[in-house]
């Protein structure tokens, strides 16, 4: 059975699926969406618009009358990949049209693919519907096309994402998602709450609330509060997490700043209101690199709260990702870095090697890693980081767990996740034996039998 690889990039999304049908003379746009689950939900949400006024989805460059690119900025590789996705497009289906972080610079993208028909920025909806409009225009049947229709899902139907703001007020050194996505724009609470039940009553089990930084929800709107029921409800991220907490679906919540009142989530947590993974971007933990980042720098009250959280809550699990060789970084800071991950004892880690991006602040600073040294860095972190991930599941084995059925594959083998794990970043547990009758979606009870550095193994109970 395959593991996960350590080096996931977690600034991606799970791949796109789609299964519509298109009916005899019916125009049809393709979609790539690239980049993280923020641009994910943003693809969905256009798709949704399109389905609306009479368009099929085509998952194939053939069946497509023009193809849309939604792309990633996030590092100087997810770029490449986005231009390359573009050429791809281009060179299968011929009318491409552009949109997403890397939209926001569009003479990058028109210098390397001149062809493309029109480039537009993150969630710039209308701009892409226009241009869709142009290259292919729409042709609804008014018995079926112009009745409300549901939103077009990118993702398996029992989980979905939930995005609640856009933007960032961060000014880290090495980031321009603030330049591309603009600062925190928060969705009133009562847009957030309805959409969440919609997703429930339509079968989804799972709610992943996204954002840039979602411990800052509702401070852009101070905090002001909606009719939700019988209630008002502040737009906050305790109140939101504990409304969440009542629809009968696992909320899991990730991109969770480490600010103090964070600590007022992991009640709800313990309480099984939430569920008890926190997503954190500790970034580093040497106190230096963390001020030549631009972020907090309060690594060993960051450990306090860790251990506060995991007092209240005991099954807390947390993620987070961190960066090695940042501009300065000496083998001494590294070394904070790893002797602190062995205190913090976190249960799910990424690392990116630290890169350029056009238009960062960090790529001024002196005295840049040598690739070799980052390298070696990232992989004494990731050995690191796999052994305490390896002890961790090993204590897991004999207990039991509810996990949600992902996938059933030919061979009846079950894919699932248990509430430690998200998505496509995070491990699996999977049952090879007495599957019959499960179906994706379904919550089913594990004992644990075997584990190994990211997964688990088990059977029904």
């Amino acid at each position: 059975m395959s593991q996960n690889p350590p080096n996931l990039r977690p600034d991606l999304a799970p791949a796109p699926r789609f299964d519509e049908a298109r009916r005899e003379g019916q125009p049809s746009i393709g979609m790539v969406s690239l980049g993280c689950p923020k641009a994910l939900v943003d693809s969905e949400r256009i798709l949704t618009r399109l389905r609306a006024e009479g368009y099929a989805i085509s998952p194939d460059y053939a069946g497509a009358d023009a193809v849309i690119v939604n792309t990633c900025g996030f590092l100087d590789s997810a770029k490449a990949e986005s231009l390359g996705a573009i050429g791809e497009a281009l060179k299968e289906n011929g009318k491409v049209i552009v949109t997403g972080c890397l939209g926001a610079e569009p003479e990058y993208i028109t210098g390397v693919h001149p062809k493309v028909l029109a480039v537009t920025g993150p969630h710039q909806y209308e701009q892409v519907l226009d241009a869709v409009h142009g290259a292919v225009p729409p042709a609804p049947d008014p018995f079926i096309d112009l009745l409300p229709a549901s939103a077009v899902s990118l993702t398996p139907r029992h989980f979905s994402y939930l995005k609640i703001s856009e933007g960032c007020n961060h000014k880290c050194k090495f980031c321009i998602i603030p330049d591309m996505r603009g600062r925190l724009s928060s969705r009133p609470v009562h847009a957030v709450l309805r959409e969440a039940e919609k997703l429930v009553e339509a079968g989804v089990r799972e709610l992943l609330v996204i954002s840039q930084d979602t411990s800052a929800y509702g401070v852009d709107r101070k905090h002001d509060t909606s009719p939700w029921k019988d209630r008002e409800v502040r737009a906050h991220v305790t109140d939101l997490a504990r409304e969440l907490g009542q629809l009968g679906a696992w909320v899991r919540l990730h991109y969770v700043y480490p600010y103090p009142h964070v600590k007022d989530l992991i009640p709800l947590m313990n309480d099984g209101g939430i569920l008890p993974y926190l997503d954190i971007p500790f970034q580093h933990a040497h106190p230096d690199t963390l001020r030549r980042m631009a972020r907090p720098a309060a690594a060993e009250k960051t450990l306090d709260r860790i251990a506060e959280w995991r007092d209240i809550c005991p099954d807390i699990t947390l993620r987070s990702t961190f960066i090695v060789g940042y501009p300065g970084e000496t083998e001494a800071e590294f070394q904070t870095l790893l002797d602190w991950l062995d205190e913090a004892q976190l249960d799910r880690v990424g690392c990116f090697q630290y890169e350029n991006v056009a238009g960062a602040r960090s790529n001024d600073l002196p005295d840049h890693v040598d690739p070799e040294v980052k390298q070696d860095r990232w992989d004494r972190f990731m050995e690191k980081a796999q052994a305490i991930s390896e002890a961790k599941l090993a204590a897991k084995v004999g207990t039991l767990q509810q996990v949600i059925v992902d996938e059933i594959d030919e061979d009846g083998i079950a894919t699932c996740r248990t509430k430690a794990d998200a998505p496509e970043i995070d491990g699996n547990l999977f049952i090879d034996e007495v599957t019959e009758g499960l179906a994706p979606g379904d919550f089913v009870t594990v004992e644990v039998d075997e584990a190994s550095e990211y997964d688990l193994w088990g059977r029904r109970v």
